[in-house]
């Protein structure tokens, strides 16, 4: 009787260990939540930091993406034309992006797209802050910083990939660091397929932090400088 009741009580005294390294563990309390440094304009959805996807097609020109499936698919997404804040590279000054345009095209700047589609997406960066920011540099495809477009299927497109990084819109070229209380007017370009344009996409911009800001792009030319995008690439 005394050797059973001994083993009851070690029995019991493994589970409430294991209760108590649960309780610890990822889900139960015990880990630090990372919180996203992206931060949307009021009323808005914020956007959401993932993980990083398979790395897609890149800017390299040796790939247009591939059939992974996006990790963020199914988050919500702005729309067209509204701005999303996020820190800067390095962790310096708040930028709000504002996606205003998007045009497609089979030809831009003398360059035909390789794929079949360029995607030519405009947007104005503000800094928001006394510090001068910029844009977190393209790397992995854009999934550890930079653009990238996925596709309605869920392939992922780098920015300036296949023959997108022949293409250059006039004014719509902005680089470099945006000094506080100013803004430039820039450019993403995708050499997209048939399949991968079809239906309009998702623009995501991971920031310095690894977080992401979403917008849903129209299937069609849209925005307000669409008529000026098309004079400038036909130029």
């Amino acid at each position: 009787m005394r050797k059973t009741l001994f083993a009851i009580a070690a029995a019991a005294s493994v589970t409430t260990a294991c209760l108590a390294l649960t309780a610890c563990g990822p889900g139960g309390g015990g880990t630090d939540s990372h919180p996203s440094a992206s931060a949307s304009t009021a009323g808005q959805p914020s956007a959401t930091a993932s993980s990083p996807a398979a790395t897609p097609g890149n800017g390299s020109g040796n790939g247009s993406g591939t059939s992974s499936s996006d990790p963020g698919t199914g988050q919500s997404a702005f729309a067209l034309g509204v701005p999303s804040r996020t820190v800067g590279t390095k962790l310096v000054g708040i930028l709000e992006i504002t996606p205003t345009t998007v045009v497609y095209t089979k030809e831009g700047d003398g360059t035909t797209a390789r794929f079949g589609t360029f995607a030519v997406i405009t947007t104005k960066d503000a800094s928001l802050t006394a510090n001068a920011a910029d844009e977190e540099p393209a790397s992995a495809g854009g999934t550890k910083g930079g653009w990238r477009w996925i596709a309605a299927d869920g392939q992922s497109v780098a920015e300036g990939n296949g023959s997108a990084s022949k293409v250059r819109v006039s004014g719509y070229d902005g680089v470099g660091r945006i000094e506080p209380g100013t803004s430039q007017l820039r450019s993403e370009v995708f050499d997209l397929t048939p399949d991968q344009a079809k239906g309009g996409g998702t623009l995501v911009y991971t920031d310095a932090t690894g977080a992401e800001n979403r917008w849903k792009i129209p299937a069609v030319d849209s925005g307000p400088q669409a008529a000026d995008v098309k004079k400038r690439l036909a130029s």
